[in-house]
């Protein structure tokens, strides 16, 4: 079941055009090491010594490179034909993802710039293209291994070590362009009100003061093919919000239709630009009926307690790394994860491509969103971080599967927030800032220890066994939040100066069971044989599904990244167990 916008492998599905037209594939590329590019004008004619298959980074192998020496600055540039029955209309260039400066010139003239690895961003590049003819599009990104960027599981040196992997440089998500009117809807925040049963769209036009004549835009929603309801406003600012009613006497049934794990129905809406009555935009979106809160140390799903089992994901492939190989790939790691009995995934130090959003929202699984940490505390980090995170926020506001936003873990970052002020004043100012954007999802500080203000208590414990979970955990609860013991080994549930407030506590990070290898590494001691690991993993799940005071888990991790070989499927995505399995000993 698919929304009534979905088109295939469409890069941004919650706001769809059936106008446009995929960029990937071979472009021709070109190190910079010397940074000599601008100088000697590649962007007027760039003189490519490999060619490259986007959006693949030259790391990898899908790339068609698969060199993984780290190049601080490289340079992309293909031909794209323009139509000459395009004229008229804007043209759109759309990068969903590039690591980590991208510059882009338009037929030799500079058309625009970004900054951020995991934020998409769009430029108007019109002003700079011959319709009917071919244009060239270059790119220079900009990448480094200073850790002031936000840079998640990015290596910044030579090798890999620890828990760090090779980096990603340059174009890593789908490159598109479309075609739209100059007056068009530019975009729409949604916020569903379960309670009132209503939604409210709060919109972005463009091209007012240029319309000739009068526009009006008009959504409609329906849901499983029924109408529900039609509302038509004059667009007349360019900003402008309209509540709107769900219920009405021809809805029947359809009053109730929540979105969750168990039912992940989704309203579809599409909305129409009109000027003087003739359609110049139509978008396709959708929505979920749910709400996200919190009440007596419980999370609650559309008002109802739910114990969440979430799956820790990095999101990497060993031919392509951070990116995707397919759509495919992306459906086929969602339908894993249901079929072992996890309800949720904790998307891990990476901000995924929307389409696994959009299936996580068609499948129903629920997300919890975690930005890309930096690795040194400094005036530097906290400008990036800050810029790149409320971006991605905007972006990823509407999916109905995330629930929670992540923007810190394990102190990464922030290393000396048990007692530095500043920092801790900086993850209040990133909670109360993501709160100005969206109060209607919890946000986790600092997930895994030390956490100031936090609307969950996350606790990280790659503890052995269950027994030894059992003798840390239970009956201390109130030993834990009140520090008179470490939540784990070595760390504090909270930050000096804060206390606890009766949130709910999640154990967000456990397990990493490892089989016996030299090839890479797990938590703890490796296991040799099926029975061991199961043992092991059964007794850990029971344990801590028998402490009270915990609400949910998120089990590490789904798949073996590069040296981390202690996932539930190899890298290759062949599963280690029969799924079954897995799913008797998290559904018990």
């Amino acid at each position: 079941m698919t929304t009534k916008g979905y088109i295939k492998d469409y890069p941004r599905p919650q706001f769809v055009r059936n106008e446009w037209m995929n960029l990937n594939g071979e472009w021709d590329f070109r190190f910079d090491d010397q940074n000599v590019g601008e100088i000697e004008k590649w962007h007027e004619q760039l003189t490519g010594t490999h060619k490259i298959k986007v959006p693949f980074t030259y790391e990898t192998e899908a790339s068609g490179i698969g060199l993984e020496e780290f190049h601080e600055r490289v340079w992309y540039s293909r031909s794209v034909p323009i139509p000459k029955e395009a004229a008229g209309k804007r043209v759109i260039l759309h990068f969903q993802a590039v690591d980590y400066i991208a510059k882009v010139w338009v037929n030799g003239e500079l058309a625009g710039r970004h900054q951020g690895a995991y934020a998409a961003f769009s430029l108007d590049i019109t002003p700079y293209l011959t319709f009917g003819a071919d244009n060239v599009i270059t790119l220079k990104a900009e990448d480094s291994d200073d850790c002031t960027q936000p840079r998640g599981k990015q290596r910044w040196t030579k090798d890999n070590f620890e828990c760090f992997y090779v980096q990603s440089t340059g174009i890593w998500q789908t490159v598109w362009l479309e075609y739209v009117e100059e007056q068009r809807l530019d975009s729409v925040k949604i916020t569903p009100d379960l309670d009132r049963d209503r939604v409210s769209f709060d919109f972005r036009v463009r091209g007012l003061e240029t319309a000739a004549g009068s526009l009006r835009l008009e959504a409609i929603v329906t849901l499983k093919d029924h109408h529900v309801k039609t509302v038509s406003l004059v667009a007349d600012r360019p900003r402008f919000s309209v509540e709107v009613d769900l219920v009405h006497e021809a809805n029947g049934p359809w009053k109730k239709a929540f979105w969750s794990p168990a039912q992940p129905n989704l309203y579809d809406v599409e909305f129409v630009l009109y000027l003087d009555e003739v359609v110049i935009d139509r978008v396709f979106s959708y929505f979920g009926m749910r709400k996200v809160s919190i009440e007596k140390g419980k999370v609650l799903l559309n008002n109802v307690p739910i114990y969440q089992r979430l799956m820790l994901d990095q999101g990497y492939w060993p031919e392509s790394h951070l990116t995707p190989p397919s759509e495919d790939a992306l459906i086929a790691d969602i339908d894993y994860m249901l079929e072992m009995g996890y309800n949720g995934v904790r998307k891990h130090m990476k901000i995924e491509d929307a389409r696994f959003l959009y299936w996580c929202d068609v499948k129903g699984l629920l997300v919890w969103s975690e930005m890309a940490a930096t690795f040194e505390f400094h005036d530097d980090a906290v400008e990036n971080f800050t810029q790149e995170w409320l971006e991605i926020v905007r972006q990823q506001y509407n999916h109905p599967s995330i629930i929670t936003w992540v923007p810190f873990n394990e102190s990464w970052g922030i290393p000396y927030i048990l007692h530095d002020q500043r920092q801790q004043k900086f993850t209040e100012s990133i909670y109360h800032l993501t709160k100005s954007i969206d109060p209607y999802r919890p946000v986790i500080t600092n997930d895994g220890w030390e956490h100031t203000i936090s609307d969950i208590i996350t606790l990280h414990d790659y503890v052995e066994t269950g027994e030894g979970f059992l003798k840390r955990y239970a009956g201390n609860k109130d030993a834990i939040v009140s520090k008179e013991i470490p939540c784990n080994q070595w760390k504090y549930a909270l930050a000096d100066g804060y206390e606890y407030k009766g949130q709910p506590i999640m154990i967000t990070e456990f397990g990493g069971i490892a089989f016996e290898s030299d090839k890479g590494w797990g938590y703890g001691h490796q296991v040799r044989t099926d029975e061991e690991f199961l043992n092991r993993f059964e007794g850990l799940i029971q344990a801590i599904k028998s402490v009270d005071y915990i609400c949910g888990f998120c089990y590490t991790q789904l798949t073996d990244v590069q040296q981390e070989i202690n996932g539930l499927l190899t890298e290759e995505r062949k599963p280690k167990f029969p799924m079954d399995k897995i799913r008797g000993i998290n559904l018990a």
